[in-house]
């Protein structure tokens, strides 16, 4: 990326969204396919799945700390021309995940049970549950080195490639599901452990090729030098950008696994229509993630080069094509429920439940758009605390407590819970667009910029 190509940001961020989507796109089948392919070999073991995703969740948000900081500095040091940084932050980052991909395999051993209880994950499921979490958090690191080396080839431009890397690793775990879920010739079925031990198989897979790209592709080189001395302002930076946003993204996340313990009270069919619910979801925001992804790149290049206005409406572009791509997506899916819910089941009573939730759906994704464009983009014009507050209260106070009281006191089931979930996606919407038209990022901007300056004198 040059400031030629960033000035034409429309075009470029284009440009960068399709691969980014196609990747996130398959990324998300990685575990999505598990739950479609382990629904063939027995329904209830969906929410099997559905239950220890969640958690898996969890961990790829905490990840997710590192690789947001990494693409976001790495983005601003190619746009202020500072190339020495870039090898010292990518040290820097590789670092920290891997003391936190330890810590969270300890935590997900020690602790896995009793979250499971707590959620009341039903006794039928509970032992797969388990046992697909602990596989599948066991190799944490796996995951956290491949989205670490992805932010990076990201940074540098080089989308295609990593598309291309998570074709071939969604291609490997489909394989892997077919040998190892229902067996195939001397290896026997194996199930929900087929699945977890085929998606860590297409894990490394993946992380053996961003590896390779990394080092063709990019002249970032891992080596002690940059971190002897150790570099504490670096990693504050790091910090400070991720541990917000993490916060945010975890904060939110934790508020899902307290709905997913009001769904469980229903049983394994209304589990399994949220879960199908929630897949669907997935396909209709996709590309709002993509194309903020895309955007925060742009945005904070631009930001390193100085280009404040060109930022500022970068950021309304985004939201208006965000709103319009995820609101026509959750319309099809509704007008065509009954065809698409056929896809993973015959069941009337969750053909039925499934179309009433993509009707609340279409509601909670104008927030959802709004939402994931604004967070990240806020955080590449330095404003990543209020995001973070922001979502915390909104999650817990409507999502959660809402939900909880039009799902369970007023008995409207997962209907009542979704339209909980809506108020706190709206909401939290409107208050960030607000937020960010005071234009008080700018001030925060400028003041980090002289405090660079003066550090160089």
């Amino acid at each position: 990326m040059n400031i030629s190509e960033a000035k034409n940001s429309n075009s470029l961020v284009f440009k960068m969204s399709v691969p980014i989507f196609i990747e996130l796109l398959l990324q998300m089948l990685v575990g999505n396919i598990d739950q479609i392919m382990i629904g063939h070999f027995n329904e209830i073991y969906v929410g099997a799945i559905g239950n220890a995703n969640l958690i898996i969740n969890l961990i790829i948000i905490v990840l997710s700390v590192m690789s947001v900081s990494t693409t976001v500095l790495i983005s601003r040091y190619l746009g202020s021309k500072n190339i020495g940084k870039i090898a010292e932050v990518f040290n820097a980052s590789i670092i920290a995940l891997s003391f936190i991909s330890i810590l969270i395999t300890i935590a997900i051993f020690v602790l896995a049970g009793p979250v499971f209880y707590w959620m009341q994950v039903p006794q039928n499921i509970f032992a797969e549950t388990k046992t697909y979490l602990f596989i599948v958090g066991a190799f944490t690191i796996i995951q956290g080195f491949y989205m670490t080396y992805a932010a990076a080839l990201r940074s540098y431009g080089f989308m295609k490639n990593v598309m291309l890397a998570a074709i071939l690793m969604n291609t490997v775990n489909i394989l892997g599901n077919f040998i190892l879920i229902n067996g195939f010739s001397i290896i026997p079925p194996l199930g929900v452990a087929g699945a977890a031990i085929s998606t860590i198989i297409s894990r490394l897979f993946g992380l053996v090729l961003m590896f390779y790209l990394f080092n063709k592709k990019t002249n970032i080189k891992i080596s002690k030098k940059y971190l002897t001395p150790f570099p504490k302002d670096t990693m504050k930076n790091l910090l400070h950008i991720g541990v917000p946003s993490g916060a945010e993204e975890l904060s939110y996340n934790l508020s899902q696994t307290v709905i997913m313990k009001f769904v469980n009270f229903f049983g394994t069919t209304v589990i399994t229509t949220k879960v199908y619910c929630s897949i669907l979801a997935n396909f209709a925001y996709i590309y709002s993630i993509a194309i903020s992804q895309a955007s925060q790149i742009v945005v904070s290049y631009l930001i390193g080069s100085n280009n404040l206005k060109l930022a500022n409406k970068r950021v309304w572009s985004t939201l208006i094509v965000s709103m319009v791509i995820s609101l026509s997506i959750t319309f099809l899916l509704y007008i065509f429920s009954d065809n698409i819910f056929g896809i993973f089941t015959k069941n009337p009573e969750i053909l039925a439940l499934g179309k009433k939730i993509i009707f609340v759906e279409f509601f909670l994704e104008i927030g959802r758009s709004i939402n994931i464009v604004m967070v990240r983009c806020l955080i590449a014009v330095e404003d990543v605390k209020f995001p973070a507050y922001m979502c915390i209260f909104s999650a817990w106070t409507f999502g959660v407590g809402f939900g909880y009281i039009f799902g369970i006191v007023m008995d409207m089931g997962l209907v009542g819970i979704w339209i909980g979930m809506a108020m706190d996606e709206c909401i939290r919407g409107f208050i960030l667009i607000l937020r960010f038209r005071t234009l008080s990022w700018i001030k925060k901007v400028k003041k980090k910029r002289r405090e660079e300056f003066y550090k160089l004198l």
